[in-house]
């Protein structure tokens, strides 16, 4: 599970998914995906970007940053799809859970 998130971390991200899936009546879940991934690169990098004081000082913490980011990802989808493997007829079919 995820550890060490503030109070409002799930608050959040409930926010983003209500958009997403909001979006994803106009358009295919798989353009949405794409969207929120480049979004979540962009504010990433601009994170990261925050952090230093220069082009080149960012260069310099470039590859920690993706690491950073890349394992942290990975994890919270291996987490997810975890979990939709062993919830999947919960997930995918609710109404089969009340039958």
């Amino acid at each position: 599970m995820i550890s060490d998130v503030d109070k409002e971390f799930f608050e959040r991200a409930d926010a983003y998914i209500t958009l997403a899936n909001e979006q994803a009546t106009d358009v295919s879940r798989g353009k949405v995906s794409a969207s929120m991934m480049f979004a979540t690169a962009r504010f990433n990098a601009w994170v990261s970007a925050s952090g230093t004081e220069s082009g080149e000082e960012l260069a310099t913490v470039r590859d920690e940053a993706l690491e950073y980011f890349v394992s942290e990802y990975r994890k919270m989808l291996e987490e997810n799809l975890d979990e939709y493997i062993e919830h999947f007829d919960k997930y995918m079919n609710p109404a089969s859970e009340n039958t």
